[in-house]
């Protein structure tokens, strides 16, 4: 690798870690810090602290279209979420609705995934086993060689469901972590702390378990596709 190529690397690598600590700060550690520790009424108090909290992930959604000149899906899912969370919360609804609220979105995700399947553009094919990722053409002229095809058409749709199954999860996880922490009226102090120790408490509960689910697919695609194919990883996939 040439010390220009070295450059690009660092440089990218760099760039991905910034982004992702402007995201943690911006979308869990900002929020959860109003919502635990300027909610009473000496600070902000409970309506506003709801509003300025919210106001940081909206803020980054806008700032990442601006950046980048279109709309992205997860920053606009985003907005949405925390709106939604935003919305209920100052009209002082029942709790309830928050959990129904946190397991809604990625139950329509896992649905997508299951009915996608059902489409020509399956979730899998369409970000992974595709010309920029992996050596399709290669794939497919080893499947055809050893008469697999269809038997990689099968574990390209298990690889789905699994992915599908990782939303189910996180709604399950989701619904369970509202009901089991914001127990308080909303309106009051209690419940922002509450909604503040639900956001910081996503990322180990949720998205580490989802995490791990997805990757259970990525394995089990490549196992699959070394199985059928006899190629190796670096066969595969496109540096």
């Amino acid at each position: 690798m040439t010390e220009s190529e070295n450059t690009r690397l660092s440089s990218g690598n760099k760039g991905k870690l910034g982004e992702l600590i402007w995201n943690l700060l911006f979308n869990i550690i900002l929020p959860t810090l109003i919502l635990t520790k300027l909610s009473g009424e000496s600070a902000l108090g409970t309506k506003m602290a709801i509003v300025v909290a919210l106001a940081f992930p909206i803020a980054y959604g806008m700032k990442d279209f601006a950046s980048n000149g279109k709309i992205n899906f997860f920053s606009a899912l985003g907005i949405i979420n925390v709106s939604l969370t935003g919305g209920i919360s100052l009209l002082e609804l029942d709790a309830s609705y928050i959990a129904i609220k946190e397991a809604t979105i990625p139950t329509l995700f896992g649905l997508a995934v299951l009915i996608s399947v059902r489409t020509p553009y399956p979730l899998i094919n369409t970000l992974i086993f595709n010309e920029l990722v992996m050596k399709v053409d290669k794939i497919r002229q080893s499947l055809k060689e050893r008469n697999n095809t269809a038997s990689f058409e099968r574990a390209m749709t298990n690889a789905n469901y699994i992915v599908s199954g990782s939303f189910f999860l996180s709604a399950i996880l989701n619904y369970g972590l509202a009901r089991y922490l914001l127990t308080s009226p909303p309106g009051t102090e209690a419940f922002n702390q509450e909604l503040g120790r639900m956001t910081a408490l996503s990322y180990p509960v949720i998205a580490l378990p989802s995490t791990a689910v997805l990757m259970l697919a990525l394995w089990y695609l490549f196992h699959k596709i070394h199985q059928l194919t006899g190629l190796e990883l670096e066969d595969i996939v496109n540096t």
